[in-house]
């Protein structure tokens, strides 16, 4: 399948190499592999309801704010580390190098980090109590940081890649400018933050990157995270495309909701192997409202045993941006549109009807259905399956898209929609997002090279 993305990686396959033979040292390794961490800290056994509700409460935000497309430019996502199931990578920036902490998100596109000892952040959930606690990066003690002159290729507007920002400072005369790339303005939700980009080397075992771009956050308002952030969409600004690699993988750990588990492990890949033991599913030819997604085709969707009948523009991306499903690292539980979710729900209620709905719980999180399984030993939820085109198919087990409270006897059904929202039946954006919930258990590589999505059960 020809397509914009295919030209970008060629781009960006070149652009690695050139990468390669001005690495720090001669072994370039074929893989990095870096520690993957969830974000969750510990158990809310105290008051789990809120807890959810909290969370039910994020999710919802970021799929109102996923589906605005390039009218909110497609950057820094509303992510709590400890809150809302991310999980995070530990990157080493700068000469010496720097080390931070930063979500991974393959549903946005920039790499930044909040930067300089003059950083500030208005209005943000976690300045007020300690401001001076934020993580930063500290460009004047690097020896190799660099800021983004505008005459460099890489300014350009990081919600149109194709628009180069150029040197308005300079009367049009910007053949002998010196100045800046003007400063970039990330708007996201409630939220916001804008800074300089500086060119600085990124830090591995046995392997620099040179020139990498990476945001340098100076002043934010509305933010609900101190953490920095990898964007592993599909741009040229992301980390991967950055880096030239031609895949990369993970494995989550299941959602316990405490810091206990041993770390999994992100791998970026350069090699040209085959993965062995994968199924693999398409990426889908983005709209051009929402140019950074990862979009699969569906074929069929099932609860258990039963075939929904989901119409066909729900379950693959238009012209027009309406439908279709993304998969997002980001993303705690995910997101379905109003009449999937229907359709969904309807199947789920008549399957699990020997179990006492909790209209309760329901009213208090914000989530339905919720079931009491007081008096039963367990729960039996039947399986979601995503039937992709190409003829690979996801089983995901009651646990991965079920919330179980099993101290109260309780379990719900987390995923969001905007039903009851929008007047529209059909709404802007994807119609499903696969939250990384979902693919807990999985070990799930992103075939940047083939454009395909590749992936396996096993335990992580």
């Amino acid at each position: 399948m020809a397509s914009s993305t295919s030209l970008l990686f060629s781009v960006l396959t070149l652009f690695s190499l050139l990468l390669l033979a001005s690495s720090s040292k001669d072994n370039t390794p074929a893989t990095i592999t870096i520690p993957l961490t969830s974000t969750f800290t510990n158990n809310p056994s105290t008051k789990p309801l809120r807890f959810h509700q909290h969370l039910a409460t994020a999710s919802l935000s970021r799929a109102h704010h996923l589906k605005h497309g390039k009218t909110s430019p497609l950057t820094q996502i509303s992510l709590s580390p400890h809150s809302y199931g991310g999980h995070s990578i530990p990157l080493s920036f700068g000469t010496p190098p720097q080390k931070l902490s930063f979500l991974v998100d393959t549903g946005s596109h920039v790499v930044w980090a909040p930067c300089t000892t003059h950083y500030t952040c208005t209005n943000c959930s976690f300045s007020d109590a300690e401001p001076k606690k934020v993580p930063i990066f500290n460009p004047k003690l690097s020896s190799s940081s660099k800021i983004l002159g505008c005459r460099n290729p890489k300014c350009v507007d990081t919600s149109s890649p194709d628009v180069h920002l150029g040197c308005p400072r300079c009367n049009g005369n910007s053949k002998n400018c010196s100045h800046a790339c003007p400063p970039y303005s990330l708007q996201y939700g409630t939220g916001a933050s804008s800074g300089d980009f500086l060119l600085e080397n990124l830090n591995f075992p046995g392997k620099t990157i040179h020139e990498f771009l990476v945001g340098c956050t100076t002043s934010a308002v509305g933010e609900v995270t101190s953490a920095a952030l990898a964007g592993f969409g599909r741009s040229l600004f992301s980390l991967p495309m950055q880096m030239g690699v031609k895949k990369f993988a993970y494995c989550l750990n299941s959602h316990d909701y405490d810091d206990t588990r041993n770390s999994s492990k992100l791998i970026l890949d350069y090699s040209d192997g085959e993965t062995k033991g994968l199924s693999y599913a398409p990426f889908l030819k983005n709209p051009p409202d929402f140019p950074i997604y990862y979009y699969l085709g569906v074929k069929d969707i099932k609860i258990g045993n039963k075939l929904l009948r989901i119409p066909s523009k729900y379950l693959a991306p238009g012209s027009d941006g309406r439908g279709g499903l993304m998969i997002d690292s980001g993303f705690a539980y995910g997101y379905m549109t109003g009449p999937v979710f229907k359709k969904v729900t309807n199947e789920l209620k008549k399957q699990m009807s020997k179990y006492r709905r909790s209209l309760e719980a329901e009213a208090e999180i914000g989530v339905t259905p919720c079931y009491n399984f007081t008096g039963h030993k367990s729960i039996k939820i039947p399986d979601l399956i995503y039937q992709f085109r190409g003829g690979a198919t996801m089983v995901v087990p009651g646990k991965n898209y079920f919330v179980l409270i099993p101290e109260i006897s309780l379990a719900c059904f987390p995923l969001t929609t905007d039903a009851g929202t929008y007047t529209l039946e059909f709404t802007p954006g994807p119609s499903i997002i696969l939250g990384n919930s979902q693919h807990v258990d999985y070990y799930v590589e992103f075939d940047l090279k083939n454009e395909r999505l590749g992936f396996r059960q096993q335990t992580c």
